[in-house]
């Protein structure tokens, strides 16, 4: 498969979830898609709760499907949503797929045209906390 398909392919992927999104009190739809370093790939769509604002993120959903289907290496990460404005990951979503990065993972940012804009991991969330920060054999 092209990088051309294969990015049409990640893009329909997010497109379906953010479709397939449950928010009866935002009503703000958005959907991830991840691809895994092993060529897996995985979709998520935000849930809301009658507890508004508490709910699930896309990006969230999409990498607790990715972690149960045995992967841990995000490659590409498409996110999705409607409206004019770019719809980038909260804060706690940076900080989700970091822990599940490296330096080459891509996260593209969509409306419902197409790739709006593609940033790495370090631009999206440059000076980031990761696993390499905690010393593990400490303790």
């Amino acid at each position: 498969m092209s990088n051309i398909e294969q990015s049409t392919e990640l893009f329909e992927l997010a497109q379906s979830a953010m479709n397939k999104a449950y928010v009866p009190y935002s009503r703000f739809h958005v959907g991830a898609a991840i691809l895994t370093a092993n060529g897996k790939l995985y979709s998520g769509c935000n849930v809301e709760n009658a507890a508004f604002p508490e709910g699930t993120c896309a990006e969230a959903g999409a990498i607790a499907s990715m972690v149960l289907g045995g992967d841990t290496l995000i490659k590409d990460i498409y996110v999705i949503g409607k409206g004019e404005e770019l719809v980038t990951p909260c804060g706690g979503c940076r900080q989700k797929i970091r822990e599940f990065s490296s330096a080459d993972t891509m996260i593209h940012i969509c409306g419902e045209d197409g790739v709006r804009k593609s940033l790495t991991m370090n631009e999206l969330l440059p000076f980031s906390f990761g696993p390499e920060n905690l010393d593990l054999q400490a303790g």
